[in-house]
């Protein structure tokens, strides 16, 4: 009985929690070199927290449990790091973190500015820092943003859909050549890029377009044809081109044109010959006061 509880104890130990790339240690956001404790500050900082949690192969430790470890070995000056890079990573070791996030609430009101930063505990040094916007009437930023654009730069993209109607078009994106999807998107960096589509048909589209995170850019391509391309030359359509077969009117279909064509040359020679017939042929006599020379 002893030893089939050892065995399931081993069976057990052997379910390993998954393993994740980096630990990230999350401390509790300041306001001017202090803790904020305000109700508002806690809701965005449990944001913050589960969007970093969401990031492939990444494990928290929470900011309640890092401040937990911290009372706990009696290091309160660990509370208030700051910009002191060797505090950072001493909190980071003390929970078995390989990264430490920290940050700082600034801004009015519902406007607030939160100024991240990520510390390499090991290297003892700042890795990269970002913000992130809240509230107020232009803020379109969102903790997922901050997350990724913080612990997984590269993976700060946009999707654009383009939408037209145009076969064959190449899509250019800030001067090179870029392959389109079965469903013409194409995944961007964040930011401003410069667009071109070009087809050999049609006018160049070109239109700076501002890629975002989190939701699909929509670029409506209207492209404007030549007026005169090879396809009009060798009159074969188009792109575009819709072929419409229509019938000639009456006075030009061929059993109409036809008699016409005969009856109007039978009638120029009746008349021809009618005015070479009276016709006087040339002689010496000529009519003086109404009578024919011919009978003088």
């Amino acid at each position: 009985m002893l030893r089939r509880a050892l065995v399931v104890l081993v069976l057990v130990g052997a379910v390993a929690p998954a393993h994740a790339d980096r630990v990230v240690a999350i401390t509790p956001l300041s306001t001017l070199g202090a803790e904020d404790k305000s109700a508002a500050t806690k809701k965005l900082l449990g944001q913050i927290e589960q969007a970093i949690a969401a990031l492939p192969g990444t494990k928290i430790v929470p900011a309640t449990q890092v401040a937990a470890a911290i009372d706990k070995a009696k290091k309160p000056q660990l509370k208030v790091c700051e910009d002191d890079q060797a505090c950072i990573s001493e909190v980071g070791k003390l929970v078995g973190a390989t990264l430490v996030v920290t940050g700082e609430v600034g801004g009015l009101g519902d406007s607030r500015v939160v100024y991240l930063k990520s510390t390499d505990v090991a290297a003892g040094h700042e890795v990269r820092s970002t913000t992130l916007a809240i509230g107020g009437a232009t803020a379109a930023d969102t903790p997922a943003g901050a997350a990724i654009r913080l612990l997984d730069p590269d993976k700060y993209n946009g999707v654009v859909h383009f939408n037209f109607d145009v076969t064959g078009a190449t899509v250019l994106v800030d001067g090179t050549k870029v392959p389109l999807s079965a469903t013409k998107d194409i995944a961007l960096p964040v930011g401003t890029h410069a667009v071109t589509v070009t087809h050999p048909q049609y006018h160049n589209f070109v239109k700076f377009v501002d890629v975002t995170y989190g939701k699909p850019t929509e670029v409506q391509v209207g492209m404007k044809q030549y007026p005169i391309v090879e396809g009009d030359i060798h009159a074969r359509p188009g792109a575009k081109d819709t072929i419409i077969y229509k019938d000639p009117p009456v006075w030009r279909r061929w059993y109409v044109t036809g008699p016409a064509i005969v009856i109007l040359a039978v009638g120029a020679g009746i008349v021809g010959g009618i005015i070479a017939h009276d016709f006087p042929a040339y002689t010496n006599c000529r009519k003086v006061g109404g009578m024919d020379c011919a009978a003088q």
